[in-house]
């Protein structure tokens, strides 16, 4: 019940006002101290995320499989070669500011490349490390 009641939460946060990195980060990082007692995001730990691969899928076994190897350039799809704007935000300014479609593609992503939903924590430390890097 307790984890409903988080996820309703974040959804209403989500869709209510979160409009920059920073708000959507701190909406996941509240569902991720509702889990697990001490959470703080960490850019070091959404890096990992992003660079590493997953047996799930061929085409696409990792973020960087469509988002090259460097958050701050353009990427391709790896199947419909559709251009991907970069995912940092300092190189994409509307990058994570649209709390809508934050959900979405990480819901679309995160089940076609790690197999699975993202978690909140997992979640946070991506939006951390895509507003820092450079």
């Amino acid at each position: 019940m307790r984890a409903i009641t988080a996820t309703a939460l974040l959804l209403v946060s989500l869709t209510g006002h979160a409009e920059t990195p920073q708000q959507i980060r701190q909406t996941y990082v509240a569902e991720a101290v509702s889990q697990q007692a001490g959470f703080t995001p960490s850019a070091k730990r959404g890096e990992i995320l992003f660079r590493q691969r997953f047996a799930i899928n061929d085409k696409m076994p990792g973020c960087v499989s469509c988002h090259t190897d460097s958050p701050v350039n353009a990427g391709q799809h790896a199947i419909t070669g559709k251009n991907i704007r970069p995912l940092a935000v300092a190189a994409n300014a509307e990058r994570f500011s649209d709390p809508a479609k934050v959900e979405k593609w990480f819901g679309r992503n995160c089940k076609e490349v790690v197999g699975r939903a993202c978690t909140a924590a997992e979640k946070a430390d991506f939006v951390t490390y895509m507003s820092e890097v450079r």
